[in-house]
């Protein structure tokens, strides 16, 4: 068993819904075997209200969540990342930082929750589904035997849990 705890970067455009969802869940699930963060390429400046009231209502910790630029991980001094997944297509086309540690990369893609307009309960409705999609490749990827996976096979494994859709469970 490694005692090794993975560095997990989720990026988004805003990084004010998609993004703050997935590490505040993989910071819940991984608690002790992983530590999340999440960045945007044009960070909005504050995380949307709707996904702090969603995190609450799951009893999840929203303490110290910011919406914030990737550049802030592209540092020398930045955390080691191991993993760095995209959760929304724009910022999967766009050129990233050079991560420090050359980590391995997946497009986890999910529709923009922020982006629903209408009823309040339509808008949280989409970010219900985002969540639960969120938390279900996010559990399925805590759940792999990381350090026994080689190279390939992982990125193989990573990769497939971006094509999850759920259950609806």
């Amino acid at each position: 068993m490694s005692d090794k705890i993975y560095n997990v970067l989720f990026l988004c455009t805003g990084n004010s819904a998609r993004s703050i969802l997935g590490e505040s869940i993989l910071n819940e699930i991984g608690r002790g075997r992983f530590r999340a963060f999440s960045a945007g390429s044009h960070p909005a400046g504050q995380v949307n209200p709707l996904a702090i009231e969603l995190l609450q209502r799951n009893h999840m910790n929203t303490e110290g969540l910011r919406s914030k630029s990737w550049d802030e991980f592209a540092t020398p001094d930045s955390p080691h990342l191991d993993f760095v997944f995209t959760v929304c297509d724009n910022a999967a086309g766009e050129v990233c930082p050079i991560w420090p540690g050359q980590p391995m990369t997946a497009h986890w893609g999910v529709e923009d929750p922020a982006a629903v307009e209408g009823s309040t309960e339509a808008m949280q409705r989409a970010f219900s589904q985002v969540f639960m999609l969120l938390h279900r490749r996010i559990s399925l990827f805590a759940s792999l035997p990381i350090a026994k996976l080689e190279g390939m096979a992982l990125k193989r494994e990573l990769d497939q849990i971006g094509r999850e859709q759920g259950t609806g469970a």
